[in-house]
């Protein structure tokens, strides 16, 4: 976690990504549209990791695609390093893009199973016309830089790989475009648990050699907060809370968040402590949501989006829509029932 110092000067140097107010819709027959993404906004700094969280279906994946634009977003920009990709041009688009990699859930599927693993990770580079007498150099620093070893996986196809060998493949792939932001989708999700620790170290180990910012989706509480600097809790498309990860147990207060700490071991004492900087949320007992299910994206909720299973709601909640609010330093809430300091 960076020293407050660093933080203003990354504050000062600006966000390398900009996302303003996107929106993602799918179309489903003639009059039905899945509102996976509405109105999110993201700034990302130079070198920090911002974990977005939420569970299964709150739209997350489709967050981390429309950055990429694959596809586009519906509505609103994406600014990177200063310029607009939404918009652009095929090939400019590609070229801007080729410095924003993306590691995928599942690394067996996000490889060609015919290519060798010494193609694998050179494929961007090829693609871009790089090749020449130092390319097997290059491969080889990159795989040592990820801990494999280039002479056992050389000349291997992915299915002569275990999950995390595969998944170290991806990331030396992605290092291999010298990025400046890495988007992990779930990266850990479908590894073994002695396995998602390794990855984990790795990633960290990578922004820190390579320089790079990161955002890294997951709906895994105690990864998101061990990876990140800032966490943006996310459900069916909206932003509900947004605050520094090592604050997250101690001064969330969104009664989503507090749902989500609740339901890892050890968390509902946690999700029913009163904050100590922005006060108590107005309830005397633990936040658990009042159903499991998400509601439907082809018709969210009126006003909040959480309200259907919140204890907390009221009529306020079904007709107007929380707006996000700083509640304390680089804390912003997006509920009505949250005293503000």
């Amino acid at each position: 976690m960076a020293g407050s110092g660093t933080a203003h000067m990354r504050a000062e140097a600006g966000p390398v990504l900009a996302v303003d107010d996107m929106v993602v819709e799918f179309p489903v027959g003639r009059h039905q549209v899945v509102h996976a993404v509405s109105g999110l906004n993201i700034d990302l700094l130079p070198g920090e990791t911002l974990g977005i969280l939420g569970e299964s279906g709150c739209g997350k994946s489709s967050a981390g695609r429309a950055i990429m634009q694959e596809p586009a977003p519906t509505a609103g920009s994406v600014l990177f390093a200063g310029e607009q990709l939404t918009g652009l041009k095929s090939r400019d688009l590609r070229r801007k893009r080729s410095k924003m990699q993306m590691i995928m859930q599942d690394p067996v599927s996000s490889l060609n199973p015919r290519r060798k693993v010494r193609d694998l990770v050179a494929e961007g580079l090829r693609i871009w016309g790089f090749d020449g007498d130092d390319m097997d150099a290059a491969i080889r620093e990159t795989l040592t830089a990820v801990g494999l070893d280039p002479d056992s996986v050389w000349d291997r196809r992915p299915h002569e790989l275990s999950g995390g060998q595969c998944q170290r493949v991806c990331i030396a792939r992605a290092l291999m475009m010298n990025p400046d932001v890495l988007i992990c989708d779930e990266p850990v999700s479908a590894l073994d648990v002695s396995v998602q620790a390794q990855i984990l170290n790795l990633l960290e180990r990578t922004k820190e050699t390579y320089d790079l910012s990161m955002i890294f989706i997951a709906h895994d509480v105690s990864v998101v907060k061990n990876i990140s600097d800032r966490v943006m809790v996310l459900y069916l498309g909206k932003t509900c809370e947004v605050l520094p990860s090592s604050d997250m147990h101690t001064r969330s207060v969104h009664p989503y968040t507090r749902t989500l700490i609740a339901s890892i071991p050890g968390g509902e004492e946690l999700a029913s402590v009163d904050d100590p900087v922005t006060g108590p949320v107005v309830v005397d007992t633990p936040l658990v949501a009042t159903a499991t299910e998400l509601p439907s994206p082809l018709n969210p909720p009126s006003g909040c989006r959480f309200r259907t299973r919140c204890p907390l709601a009221t009529e306020l909640c079904a007709a107007e829509e929380p707006q996000l609010r700083e509640v304390g330093a680089g804390h912003f809430v997006a509920c009505h029932h949250v005293a503000v300091s």
